[in-house]
């Protein structure tokens, strides 16, 4: 995707070093509407909520906003009272600059836990952002808010709505602590499309219940998960029909599928990108579990590592979850490899079969439990020596 490729109609964004990533990099990022946009989010189920979801949690009550203020390399959470007050601080300030409300401004931070932001960097950083405000500059929000990522995470999808054509953009950072109980990482979504703020809210919910709640890393659920998306409606498009608006579900679910298939691809050490395609099972809430209980399992995901088609170890998972089911109704695929029926090895064969397949970048364990109707997908990565690596000098 071409850099100048990247933007969406009445939307500008800025990026700059105030010095919070040890690495003096980018680290703060400003984006701006040039219209009141409709706005809904979502946030982590975590019950230690960082500041900045305390706060942004308030202003999004109303359905509206102008901004999304976030930075990286410190996560403003376990912080206290004094936490609260800079994150307040942080809105204040933006809007100040910008000539808007407080609760118009958004807040997001990712980093450390537990130390407070230091506020004299964010009070020289901010009439930065605002100064270097511009429609080209997304992409390097995108480079500004990673963490422990490798990438910029980055989607666009261009719809029509009557006559009148609109654009969904959607950035995002995870690489670690990923795990299917919410948004599981940062993710801030923009579209020129005019929209109801309830079926804004409603699209959003959606979608990250089949994208972003569908993914797994390493089991870990952040303080500061946090989906924002801004509709400031300069596409012009009239009151969205029916089709519309399931064309407009349609990109938004597409734009958040492909940056939650990018964070599990970016997982922390991670080498392997992998599907769980569960079916069969007794209820749609045993279907999630048992997916899921797969997904994580720690010995699963060091065997995707090793490229072993260890089929008891995902048996074993299955089995512990305590849903519905009996070993001898239970099948499962390595991509389109049988190497379990009935509960049974379909012999060394296939098991060496598949474990030719498990040596590509990415390959999907399909597993029918034959107990119902229900099914569920989850996308994960294996388990690596360099994960360990990498969160065993995070703070270092």
């Amino acid at each position: 995707m071409d850099k100048k490729d990247i933007f969406v109609n009445g939307f500008k964004a800025s990026s700059t070093a105030a010095g919070l990533k040890k690495n003096k990099a980018a680290d703060m990022i400003l984006i701006y509407s040039e219209r009141e946009a409709v706005a809904a989010g979502v946030f982590t189920t975590n019950k230690v909520k960082a500041a900045p979801v305390v706060v942004s949690m308030e202003h999004i009550l109303k359905g509206r906003a102008r901004a999304v203020i976030a930075n990286a390399g410190n996560a403003n959470a376990c912080t206290g009272s004094e936490g609260i007050k800079n994150a307040e601080m942080t809105a204040e300030l933006t809007a100040r600059e910008l000539g808007i409300k407080p609760e118009e401004v958004l807040i997001a931070s990712t980093g450390v836990i537990g130390t407070q932001l230091d506020m004299g960097k964010l009070i020289e950083a901010i009439p930065r952002l605002t100064k270097a405000l511009s429609w080209d500059n997304i992409p390097f929000a995108a480079e500004a808010i990673m963490t422990t990522d490798s990438f910029p995470k980055i989607s666009l999808f261009e719809g029509k709505a009557g006559k009148s054509t609109y654009r969904i953009l959607g950035i995002a950072k995870g690489a670690g602590m990923i795990m299917p109980n919410m948004a599981t990482m940062l993710s801030f979504i923009m579209t020129d499309i005019n929209i109801e703020a309830a079926q804004l809210k409603k699209s959003l919910s959606y979608s990250v219940e089949r994208s972003f709640n569908r993914i797994t890393v390493d089991g870990d659920t952040s303080t500061n998960d946090t989906v924002f998306i801004l509709a400031n409606g300069m596409a012009g498009n009239d009151a969205l029909s029916p089709d519309d608006y399931k064309g407009f579900n349609k990109g938004l679910l597409e734009v958040m599928n492909n940056l939650a298939t990018m964070v599990v691809k970016d997982g922390e050490g991670a080498t392997k990108l992998v599907f769980i395609n569960l079916k069969g099972a007794a209820s749609e809430k045993e279907a999630m579990t048992a997916a899921r209980n797969v997904a994580n399992s720690y010995l699963v995901k060091t065997a995707f590592y090793g490229q072993d088609a260890n089929w008891g170890r995902i048996m074993a998972a299955l089995g512990r979850s305590g849903i519905t089911m009996e070993e001898r109704e239970t099948s499962i695929c390595i991509d389109d490899i049988k190497i379990v029926e009935g509960g049974i090895s379909t012999g060394t064969g296939r098991e060496q079969t598949a474990a030719e397949r498990m040596k590509n970048r990415s390959f999907t364990v399909n597993i029918d439990l034959n107990m119902g109707d229900h099914e569920y997908s989850v996308t994960t990565c294996d388990l690596t020596h360099e994960y360990v690596s990498i969160n065993a000098n995070y703070r270092t």
